[in-house]
């Protein structure tokens, strides 16, 4: 395990077989299962719904990172505290009182988590950093797998991570979208702590390879 933490994102596996494709994650050096829900409206793509989740907690044996791509949040927090989620984060664009929310989800057992889209600067989350464990960094526009990675995710995760220390937090720098082997080292090297690797895991033809790859490229 590499001190960068690698969260394969679930969206990307085979839900024909995703009791399989857990499993293996289970089994590798991977160390999240990352959990994309999206609700059509936020995102023009409608994900997996509670009944899916609750499959993949019951086989799942490392932490359930889960990002909410849904309007009005709040409404779930419980439901997916109770659906056994370790980690939950909301998006900046997507909540009216963010703080109230990110207390709401640590009251519920969780870490408090926020995503920010590609467009949204870091320097929204300034005055809310402290209370933030984790931040969600999309780097494709929300909504579907596969895209390319966005370059100016480099400069947003240098900014951030001034930010983080300046105010001497804990807060993790997670990157969502088109990481592969070629821009994960640099990632790690701007500051990054998490890495969700979707289509680049689950459509490799060995995808337990691919992950102890990407984390020792990480690394």
């Amino acid at each position: 395990m590499s001190s960068v933490k690698i969260a394969p994102s679930l969206l990307a596996a085979d839900f024909g077989n995703l009791q399989r494709d857990v499993e293996m994650v289970n089994d590798s050096a991977a160390d999240w299962h990352h959990l994309d829900i999206m609700d059509g409206v936020f995102v023009p793509n409608i994900s997996y719904g509670m009944p899916v989740i609750k499959t993949i907690a019951t086989h799942a044996t490392k932490p359930l990172d889960v990002h909410l791509m849904i309007v009005d949040p709040d409404r779930y927090i419980q439901a997916f505290a109770d659906l056994g989620a370790n980690i939950l984060s909301v998006h900046y664009e997507a909540c009216t009182h963010l703080h109230r929310t990110l207390q709401a989800i640590k009251e519920a057992g969780m870490k408090a988590g926020v995503a920010i889209n590609p467009h949204t600067p870091v320097t929204v989350l300034e005055d809310t950093l402290k209370d933030i464990d984790l931040v969600c960094m999309m780097s494709v526009n929300p909504g579907f797998g596969g895209q390319s990675f966005i370059q100016n995710t480099f400069k947003k995760v240098r900014q951030l991570k001034e930010m983080i220390e300046a105010q001497n937090t804990d807060t993790l720098i997670e990157i969502d979208g088109g990481v592969n082997d070629q821009n994960a080292g640099h990632l790690v090297e701007a500051g990054a702590d998490v890495l969700v690797a979707g289509s680049f895991v689950f459509r490799s033809e060995d995808p337990k390879t691919t992950i102890a790859s990407l984390a020792s490229t990480a690394s």
